[in-house]
């Protein structure tokens, strides 16, 4: 890919045109669409958890749902419920899950979440979903055959897509002004023409100099590692990087989540993606405002005891989250972030990292 055809590269401002659009049609959603379907949970007689509000509020402050659950599809529900995310009504979904391999959670996508999540967007109105990735260490294909991602999707009526098996056209590419990326970076159209885009992440360290991957890193698996016709490798650019942190958070210019789940029933505290030293936190998080549940995701980490690059220095300067809050992705500050909960175990919790966020 040279670039030179207008409708594959994409410019620094095109990025902010299109995440400028995400945020718009949000908002318009927010505005116009935020009550309950027949098939909602609600609309069937069960009280929400929360008065319905978005999850950011018209002050700026961004909501992160709390929940103390050793059970991920309990905890999920309830995650949901008590964010009442909006932005997902009517439209199409594209579910980004997190296959960098098929190793059980917190390494890759618990399936039994999967399916939970599926069942809260279609409760939320959601129209056609589509689950895709691109994994890092493993072959893509067989690792979501292998978490039966492809036994789901033909059950539940989803499109199963391998994002290293789209053409030349499944992809668009980004130019590198104003970013770390040498070349730019090439992002999956399908994450891109969509209504709603869903990150569902994990709680984990990475040893592999990305520090810690949760909702942004997540993002990666929507980037190429090569185009077919293009002999560019965009992975390579990214591993061999002093600036990969920086890097990492520049892709997430490219969308705005309608959504972001995080697994934090199970956590590598050090080592990740794939391997490490877990331990059992016994949370999900959720938000829409990727920044801020990575804020709460890196201060859960820190509480539990993790590796110096993560727990090491102001929180806010780590280099992914101070990246993306000069970009613009989200909270700026501590004040921007409002941790919810529903019970006094997740409330004890939340006082713990509201406190470090702040320190």
């Amino acid at each position: 890919m040279d670039g030179s055809d207008p409708r594959q590269c994409l410019s620094r401002r095109g990025v902010l045109w299109l995440a400028s659009l995400a945020a718009g049609s949000a908002a318009l959603s927010a505005a116009c669409g935020s009550q309950a379907s027949p098939g909602s949970r609600a609309a069937a007689g069960a009280a929400p958890a929360a008065a319905p509000t978005s999850g950011a509020s018209s002050a700026g402050v961004s909501r992160v749902a709390l929940i103390r659950s050793d059970d991920r599809v309990a905890g999920t529900r309830a995650a949901i419920d008590l964010l009442q995310p909006t932005g997902l009504k009517d439209r199409s979904v594209f579910l980004k899950p997190n296959y960098n391999t098929a190793d059980p959670a917190p390494a890759a996508t618990d399936t039994p979440l999967l399916e939970a999540l599926v069942a809260e967007l279609r409760n939320a109105g959601a129209g056609a979903i589509t689950v895709g990735d691109r994994s890092g260490m493993a072959d893509t294909r067989r690792a979501m055959e292998a978490k039966g991602v492809f036994a789901l999707a033909d059950r539940l009526g989803l499109q199963a897509l391998v994002l290293d098996e789209l053409d030349r056209d499944g992809w668009q590419r980004v130019a590198a002004e104003g970013t770390h990326w040498p070349k730019g970076f090439a992002f999956a159209r399908p994450a891109l023409e969509v209504g709603a885009v869903v990150n569902t992440c994990c709680l984990k360290t990475h040893r592999f100099g990305g520090d810690f991957t949760l909702s942004l890193k997540n993002s990666v698996g929507l980037v190429a590692k090569v185009v077919p016709g293009d002999p560019h490798n965009y992975m390579g650019d990214l591993h061999s990087s002093p600036h990969q942190r920086l890097m990492i958070a520049e892709i997430n210019q490219a969308y705005s989540p309608a959504l972001v789940l995080l697994d934090g029933v199970e956590a590598f505290v050090d080592g990740g993606p794939e391997a490490g030293r877990k331990v059992r936190p016994g949370v999900i998080l959720a938000g829409s405002d990727r920044v801020a549940v990575d804020v709460v995701a890196v201060a859960l980490l820190r509480s539990l005891g993790t590796t110096d690059a993560v727990a090491r220095g102001p929180l806010w300067q780590l280099e992914q989250i101070r990246r993306a809050v000069e970009l613009g992705l989200g909270a700026a500050g501590a004040d921007q972030i409002e941790i919810v909960t529903a019970d006094a175990a997740g409330r004890a919790m939340a006082d713990d990292l509201r406190r470090r966020i702040a320190a």
